[in-house]
C-alpha cells in the first residue's frame, strides 16, 4: 500500500532573524494523534466496515427516526451470514457483555460512530491509520502503534517514528493516550521563530522538516513546571502542518478505499482540552507563539466537586465571524478553542489524572449537526453489536424528577394541589410504581394511558380537569429542568430522547449547546485515568440585522456549558464513587460501600443546589457580553455606549454575586465531603 517515499529534507531552523513575529500566524484545527499499544491489520478493519455496511442492507436503519427495535436488530446481526468476514469480526456479538476497558479505539469509532479508515502509513517500526467521519475534511483521528517486529532503523517520516511513541509512553506511565494536537498553519517558519525567540526549551532537535512542498513542525506542548524556568515535558506535543498533501493530513499517508453505511454523521473539531500543572504557563506560551488569548475563565467557585477544585481557562485564536446562514459554520474549523485545566486541590479527577499519567490531553470535542441522532445511533449499535462507545452517566435529577412541589401548580403556573393533597398524590405515585421511592424518577417510556391507569386509586372522584393537569405535570417531570430552559422549542419526544441518551443541555442567550461525554477510551483497567471523547451540537440563534439579513455570529455560539462544566466533573466523581462501591462490595467491605453511596448522594445534592446558581451566572454573563458587543459597533452613539456600559456593569455585579453564592455552595460541600472521608 505504500508508494515510493518522497524526498525529505530537515531544517534545524528556518532562514531569517529569530525575533518574534508581531503578526499572529493563522492556524486552524487539523487532527489529533493517538498512540495505542497495538492495532489490528487493515484487513480486519475493512472486514469490520464491510459487515457494518452489509448490516444496513440486511436491516435498514434510518438514524433520523431515532428508533431501533434493539432485540429485533440484535437477532438480525447474529443471523448474518458471516463467512465472508475475518474470524474476529465474525465473533463480534452482544452476547459478550460490553465493558469500556481494553477496547480497540479504531473498532469503537467504526461501529459506534460509523467512521471509517481512510488512510494508512505502513512504516518501518510503526503502523498508523487515519480514521474520519463521512466528511474527510472534518475530524481526523490519527492512531499509531509500534509494530511487534520491524526491519530496524528510523522511519522516513519523523512524525511516525517509534521514538515519538517511546517518549510519550515513558512520560505517561506506559499508558495509551492522545499524544499530539495538530493544526494547519499558513506559516510554519514564523511559528518556529516565535518558539525559538521565547520558548526554545520546547523545541526538539528535529526543527522544521520539509517533505516535498509540505512543512511539519513539532514542539513540546508544556513545561514540567513553571514556564521558561523548568524543562520541557516531553510527553505531549503540538504539531503545525503547512501545505499538507490533501486529503491526507500528513505526508506519508496513502488513501484507503472506504465506504460509509449512510447512517453516520459528519463531525468537525470544536475544542481540545488539556490537564496541566501550570495553566498560566501554557496560556502564556500559546500567547507568545500563536497570539492566542483567553476567551472564558471558569474559576474555582464554578468548578468544584466536593473537595475537588480546579480552575479552567479557554484560550484560542480570533477567527473571523461566521455567516449566520446554512449550517451556521458547522464545518468551519478556523476557530481554535483550547480549554486548559489545573487542579487546586490534592483530590479529584484533574489532580488524579496528572498524578497518575502526567499532564496531557484530557479529551477532544467534536461538533455535529444532530447530536440526538448521533448518540441514539451509538447507543443502538452498542446494544446490537456489543461494540462501540458508552457514555458518562448523568443523574436523573439533572433533567428533572417528580416532587411534591411540582404537584402544587399546573404547567401554566396556576394552583393545582395544596400541600396535603400534593403529599398524598406523591405518596401514591411512589406506591404505584409511577416514580421511584425517595428519588422521584419517573419511567421514561411512561404513556399517558398507563399513567392514568396507575393513578386510578388516587384519582377516583376527583375533578377531571385536576386529574388531567396532574397527568401532564407527571409526564413533564421527566425533563422539567430542561423545559425551564428550552420551553416549547423541543417536542416531548425529543426531550425524552435527550434524557434517555444522557445528553447535557445549556443555554447562552438565544443559543443552545448540547453535549455528551463518552466513558474513558484507551483504558486498560477499570479506574485507570485515561482520555475520553466529547460530542456537541451548537444551535445558533437566527438573528437578523436592520436590513432583514442574517447577521454574522461569533464561532462557538452557545459557549462552553457553564452549567455542564460542573456537571461533567461531578459526574466523573460520581462514577469514581460507584466504582469504589463495586470494589468494596466485591471484597465484602460494607462500611466502605455505604460510604461510597453517601458520596454519590453528596455529589448529586451539590449538583441540584448549584444548578440554579449556575443558570443565573450564565444569564448574567450572556447579558453582559451582549452589552459589550453592542458598544463595539461603529454606529453606537456615545450616549448609547454610556447606557450600555451601565447595564454591563450591573450584569457584571450579578455575575459576581452569583460566583460568591457558588463559592459558598462549593465550600459547604467541600466540608461535607471532607467529613465523610474522615469518617470513612
Amino acid at each position: 500500500l505504500m508508494p515510493p517515499l518522497p524526498p525529505q529534507s530537515t531544517t534545524e531552523s528556518p532562514n531569517g532573524e529569530m525575533d518574534i513575529s508581531t503578526k499572529p500566524p493563522t492556524v486552524s484545527f487539523s487532527h489529533i494523534h493517538i498512540y495505542a499499544t497495538s492495532l489490528r491489520p487493515v484487513t480486519f478493519y475493512k472486514s469490520l466496515e464491510k459487515r457494518c455496511n452489509d448490516f444496513t442492507s440486511v436491516k435498514p436503519y434510518d438514524p433520523s427516526t431515532r428508533s431501533m427495535p434493539v432485540e429485533e436488530f440484535q437477532a438480525a446481526w447474529k443471523a448474518m451470514d458471516v463467512e465472508g468476514y475475518e474470524a474476529d469480526v465474525k465473533n463480534i456479538s452482544s452476547d459478550v457483555p460490553y465493558v469500556s476497558q481494553g477496547r480497540d479505539l479504531v473498532s469503537q469509532l467504526i461501529v459506534g460512530l460509523g467512521f471509517r479508515v481512510t488512510g494508512m502509513c505502513d512504516g518501518v517500526n510503526t503502523l498508523s491509520y487515519l480514521v474520519t467521519s463521512p466528511d474527510p475534511n472534518g475530524v481526523q483521528f490519527v492512531v499509531s502503534a509500534k509494530k511487534e517486529s520491524s526491519s530496524g532503523g528510523a522511519d522516513d517520516f519523523t512524525h511516525f517514528d517509534a521514538s515519538r511513541l517511546d517518549a510519550f509512553f515513558d512520560c505517561h506511565s506506559q499508558r495509551q493516550g492522545i499524544s499530539l494536537l495538530a493544526f494547519k498553519a499558513d506559516d510554519v517558519d514564523t511559528i518556529f521563530k516565535n518558539y525559538k525567540a521565547k520558548h526554545s526549551a520546547l523545541l526538539p532537535p528535529s526543527g522544521v522538516r520539509t517533505y516535498g512542498g509540505c512543512k511539519v513542525l513539532e514542539v513540546y506542548a508544556y513545561y514540567e513546571g513553571d514556564v521558561s524556568t523548568s524543562p520541557a515535558d516531553k510527553g505531549t506535543m503540538l504539531r503545525f502542518v503547512e501545505a499538507a498533501p490533501a486529503p491526507m493530513p500528513l505526508p506519508g499517508f496513502v488513501s484507503v478505499d472506504a465506504s460509509f453505511d449512510g447512517t453516520s454523521l459528519p463531525a468537525y473539531c470544536d475544542h481540545w482540552v488539556s490537564n496541566v500543572i501550570s495553566r498560566t504557563g501554557f496560556l502564556s506560551t500559546l500567547e507568545d507563539t500563536l497570539g492566542f488569548t483567553p476567551k472564558v475563565d471558569f474559576n474555582a467557585g464554578v468548578v468544584a466537586a466536593g473537595e475537588a477544585q480546579i480552575e479552567s481557562t479557554v484560550t484560542g485564536n480570533d477567527a473571523p465571524p461566521l455567516s449566520n446562514s446554512g449550517d451556521f459554520g458547522l464545518s468551519d474549523q478556523s476557530q481554535v478553542y483550547l480549554p486548559i485545566n489545573n487542579a487546586l486541590s490534592p483530590v479529584g479527577h484533574v489532580h488524579g489524572f496528572i498524578k497518575e499519567i502526567g499532564q496531557g490531553v484530557q479529551h477532544v470535542a467534536s461538533r455535529v449537526g444532530d447530536l440526538i441522532t448521533l448518540i441514539q445511533r451509538a447507543n443502538d449499535y452498542r446494544k446490537v453489536t456489543g461494540e462501540g462507545l458508552s457514555f458518562l452517566g448523568i443523574p436523573r435529577s439533572y433533567y428533572g424528577v417528580l416532587s411534591e412541589q411540582l404537584l402544587h401548580t399546573t404547567l401554566a403556573g396556576e394552583p393545582l394541589l395544596d400541600a396535603v393533597a400534593a403529599a398524598e398524590c406523591f405518596q401514591h405515585c411512589e406506591q404505584a410504581g409511577i416514580c421511584t421511592v425517595a428519588t422521584g424518577e419517573t419511567d421514561l417510556d411512561l404513556t399517558r394511558d398507563t399513567l392514568r391507569a396507575k393513578l386510578e386509586g388516587w384519582s377516583a372522584g376527583k375533578d377531571v380537569g385536576v386529574v388531567d393537569a396532574v397527568v401532564e405535570v407527571i409526564m413533564r417531570s421527566r425533563y422539567v429542568n430542561l423545559y425551564g430552559l428550552l420551553r416549547e422549542h423541543m417536542s416531548e419526544a425529543s426531550y425524552v430522547l435527550i434524557v434517555k441518551n444522557k445528553i447535557l443541555v445549556d443555554v447562552q442567550g438565544d443559543d443552545l449547546l448540547f453535549q455528551i461525554f463518552t466513558s474513558n477510551v484507551l483504558q486498560d483497567n477499570t479506574g485507570d485515568e485515561s482520555p475520553f471523547l466529547e460530542f456537541i451540537q451548537r444551535v445558533c440563534s437566527e438573528c437578523m440585522g436592520p436590513d432583514g439579513c442574517p447577521v454574522e455570529v461569533k464561532p462557538g455560539c452557545g459557549g462552553f456549558g457553564i452549567r455542564n462544566f460542573l456537571t461533567l466533573f461531578l459526574s466523573i466523581e460520581v462514577s469514581k464513587a460507584m466504582l469504589d462501591k463495586s470494589a468494596a462490595l466485591s471484597r465484602g467491605d460494607e462500611v466502605a460501600a455505604a460510604s461510597a453511596v453517601r458520596r454519590v448522594g453528596i455529589f448529586k445534592e451539590q449538583l441540584d443546589e448549584s444548578n440554579p446558581i449556575l443558570t443565573a451566572i450564565s444569564d448574567a454573563m450572556t447579558a453582559e457580553g451582549k452589552c459589550l458587543d453592542k458598544m463595539k459597533r461603529p454606529t453606537t452613539s456615545d450616549d448609547e455606549k454610556a447606557r450600555l456600559q451601565r447595564e454591563a456593569d450591573a450584569f457584571a455585579e450579578q455575575k459576581k454575586v452569583g460566583n460568591e453564592k457558588l463559592m459558598v455552595c462549593s465550600l459547604k460541600y467541600r466540608d461535607i465531603m471532607r467529613k465523610e472521608r474522615e469518617v470513612a
